[in-house]
């Protein structure tokens, strides 16, 4: 089982987003993770990490839920 964070930006209003791939990870993988944790953050981020391991990055990767879902996947 795994434990994924995703940390957002909540000056940026990136709460929405945040839970939107809250959702969709959920929905995919639940039974086969520990839990799906939201962490506040600021100056812009919005990371989502797998047992410590980023696998998003805002900076780096354009949005796309089911981009990112597949990725939380290819490390379950």
């Amino acid at each position: 089982m795994a434990r994924v964070e995703i940390e957002y930006c909540v000056p940026c209003g990136l709460l929405e987003r945040a839970e939107d791939v809250q959702h969709a990870l959920l929905s995919e993988y639940g039974q086969r993770l520990d839990a799906v944790a939201l962490k506040t953050g600021d100056d812009g981020v919005f990371e989502v990490r797998v047992d410590g391991e980023d696998v998003y990055a805002k900076e780096e990767d354009e949005f796309d839920v089911d981009r990112i879902s597949d990725r939380v996947g290819d490390r379950l």
